[in-house]
């Protein structure tokens, strides 16, 4: 696998790199370089190249533009206090990535070639990889995407293909520490219909949730959460996290029906749940048992979770003509926070063979 570099003639200077690492944001500033791999029938992936970070010429009539076939990931690199850099679980966002692209009938890039291009970005800006700072949380974000470039109006799979990735540092996801978020139960729209896109990482799916998330915010709520579109009253997910219930009795609840985008860390949270002690359930959670198990004391803490924020607290739940009171942060998800962020950075051992060293 052969990939071409053309270093930017304007790298971003240490004393620039240093004031941005200092405060990075979410999603705000963007690495010196970009990565891009195009896709025919005829070639296959091909045409690997490391460029300068810029705008994309894209013709009008690209079908993306169009029929919206595009999709993503999300991962981050860690610099580990040895000066190394590694990722989390590449192998695992190449798989999801796989399945997104069977559903959106777009090309599947074999899972070591993803891996090695996101690396080989990370290696190109290696320099814009951040220490963990004083909240022991900063990193370097990786967005690997890919969606149809062929110029062609017609519903039909695309037959070029572009994919791509970008970078930027970033920061924790909470200033000031980790505070519960307050949840909107919206009872109008849904996020995803049974055999349609809702396990696939596509943008259509965030895009289809920002009314809702709209209806939340007017209701003075952080996040939203979605029920099911058939019967109305299965918890699904939250705009971008997946969810978890803890009981008293040791058990851990998360939602599981064939709408929700399975995330990575939701899966390694199940791992380190279970070495914890607890038992794990996946399986369809309705409303009435979430609102019954907070009112009865039997669900001791509820949280979320998502590669951008780790684990998030939850803590009241509002909808139209109610809510359940505040919950404070629980200690179940504090400790798998910080058991999972330690693995992460380096500062623990990784016990499940997680991490991926890039250089």
């Amino acid at each position: 696998m052969q990939i071409s570099t053309t270093a930017s003639d304007h790298p971003t200077d240490e004393a620039r790199l240093a004031e941005i690492h200092a405060n990075p944001g979410f999603g705000t500033y963007f690495t010196d370089h970009m990565l891009t791999v195009e896709w025919t029938p005829e070639k296959g992936w091909h045409d690997a190249r490391i460029e300068p970070y810029g705008p994309l010429q894209i013709d009008p009539a690209a079908a993306v533009l169009h029929y919206a076939q595009e999709i993503f990931e999300g991962m981050k690199a860690y610099r580990h206090p040895d000066g190394s850099v590694w990722s989390f679980r590449p192998e695992a966002n190449a798989r999801r990535m796989a399945r997104s692209s069977e559903r959106l009938a777009l090309p599947v890039m074999p899972e070591e070639e993803f891996v090695e291009y996101c690396d080989a970005l990370v290696r190109a800006d290696e320099r814009w990889v951040p220490t963990s700072g004083e909240d022991g949380e900063k990193s370097l974000y990786l967005r690997p995407f890919m969606f149809a470039s062929e110029v062609f109006l017609g519903v039909r799979p695309a037959q070029h293909v572009t994919f791509m990735v970008i970078a930027s540092p970033v920061g924790s996801y909470f200033k000031g520490g980790v505070k519960p978020v307050t949840i909107w139960l919206t009872e109008q729209y849904s996020r995803a219909g049974r055999g349609g896109m809702g396990a696939a990482k596509t943008g259509g799916n965030y895009a289809a949730s920002l009314v809702a998330q709209q209806e939340a915010s007017a209701q003075g709520c952080d996040q939203v959460v979605f029920l099911d579109s058939v019967e109305g009253k299965y918890v699904e997910e939250l705009g971008g996290m997946n969810l978890y219930f803890v009981y008293g009795d040791g058990r851990i609840v998360t939602p599981a029906t064939g709408t929700i985008l399975e995330g990575i860390t939701r899966s390694s949270i199940i791992e380190l749940a279970g070495k914890m002690g607890y038992t794990v359930e996946e399986r369809k959670f309705s409303i009435d048992e979430w609102k019954e198990g907070v009112a009865s004391g039997q669900i001791t803490e509820i949280f979320a979770c998502g590669t951008a924020a780790v684990v998030t607290p939850v803590g009241e739940l509002r909808w139209e003509g109610g809510s359940l009171p505040s919950a404070p942060v629980g200690e179940v998800a504090m400790e798998l926070r910080k058991q999972l962020v330690d693995i992460q950075f380096g500062r623990a051992d990784d016990a499940f063979g997680w991490m991926h060293k890039i250089c």
